[in-house]
Order: structure tokens, then sequence, then C-alpha cells
């Protein structure tokens, strides 16, 4: 009896040591990686860089859509019909409420309602739940000219956004000073989203707080 208890124990331990993590990822264009391929995009780039620090991380579930503003994302999500099950999800949105005029105070509850809900989608437990920083489209060749002016303007929304993260006590990943940069390799072929490259130094800053992974 001692025996088949021991066994059982220890399949236990060994299903849930190889359970992979459901994980989703929500967002716009810089989730679902326009100009780049699925292998390209930062959770996807972050998933391979987990498992090979022995996080066992599935596939990302991506909702994201190039040119989404927060309000969008919330009702794809909700038409997704999505069940409060995932173990790892990461949320990234605003930078379509910047381009489109619209103000941070009218962005900041829309974020938080999002915020909440990705709360919700991971059963309640905000451990389980990251925030990434908007990337500042300034320094591509399709900002430029208006560098200084997105820049201030992505300033506010990140502030706002790391702000009502913090509140919630969700963990945050500041990626904007690496989108701030004069590597031309890190920006995709249509000379506005970031390329492969830039992605995946996301996922290194991402993935460098291990710790924050494996204890999920």
């Amino acid at each position: 009896m001692r025996f088949i208890l021991s066994l059982l124990l220890l399949f236990c331990a060994v299903a849930s040591a190889s359970a992979q993590l459901k994980f989703l990822a929500l967002g716009d264009s810089y989730t679902i990686g326009e100009s780049v391929d699925e292998e390209g995009r930062w959770p996807n780039q972050l998933q391979k860089k987990l498992n090979a620090l022995g996080v066992n991380v599935d596939k990302p579930m991506i909702i994201a859509k190039t040119g989404w503003r927060t309000d969008e994302l919330s009702t794809a999500i909700e038409s997704a019909d999505l069940t409060n099950e995932f173990d790892l999800i990461g949320l990234l949105i605003g930078v379509n409420n910047q381009y489109q005029g619209k103000s941070v105070e009218s962005y900041k509850p829309e974020f938080e309602k999002l915020l909440k809900r990705a709360i919700e989608l991971a059963n309640g437990d905000k451990n389980r739940v990251f925030v990434v920083s908007i990337p500042d489209y300034g320094f591509t060749p399709f900002g430029a000219s208006k560098k200084d002016k997105i820049s201030k303007a992505l300033d506010d929304y990140n502030q706002a956004n790391r702000k009502i993260t913090e509140v919630h006590g969700v963990r945050y990943f500041y990626i904007t000073d690496i989108s701030r940069s004069n590597d031309s390799g890190l920006v995709a072929t249509d000379n506005l989203h970031p390329s492969a490259k830039q992605y995946g130094l996301w996922a290194d800053l991402i993935a460098a707080d291990v710790e924050f992974f494996k204890s999920l």
C-alpha cells in the first residue's frame, strides 16, 4: 500500500513539473507582431526563453490586432468567451489611444478595466499577470518628424499605466528605453513597428525576472 501511495505521489509530482503554463497575451500591433513572423513576436520569443530557463510555458494564445485601442481590446476579450484559468497573462495596450488623440484621462479607466479583467482571467491571482510599457514610435522613421511630441505623450501614458499597475500589485516591465535607440535594426521593414530583434530584447528583459515566472 505504501509502495502504491509513493508511486501516486511521484506521478503527481512529475505531472505537476511537466504541466505547461497557459499563457495569454493581450494587446495591439506590438503583441500580434505587425511586420514580423509568428516566431518573432515578443510573446513567442518570451515563451522560448522561459522554456530554456526551466519554466514550462505553452505556446501563447494571443488576442491582439493592429490598431486596437483599449476599448476595442476589451470588446475582443469579451467576444472570445474565455475561461478564468490562465497561468500567465501579459498586457500591453495604449499606443493607438495616444495616436488617435485620446486623452490620458480617458485611457486610465479603460486600462484599469483591462487590468482587472486580466486578473480575473488568471483566476483572480494578480501574481500571474504582468504589464509591458508602451514602446516609443517617435524613434522610428514614421514618427521621427514628431519625435519629441510623441515621446512626451507616451511618457504620460506609461506613467499612467505604471501607476495603475503598481496600485493593483501587478508586475510591470518597462521596455520603452529599448525602443528609444538609433539602431535601425530594431525597426521592422515598415519603418514603424519593432523588428524581431527588438522584440527579442524585450523578451530578454522580461525573462531576466525568471524567479517571478518560476513562482507561478
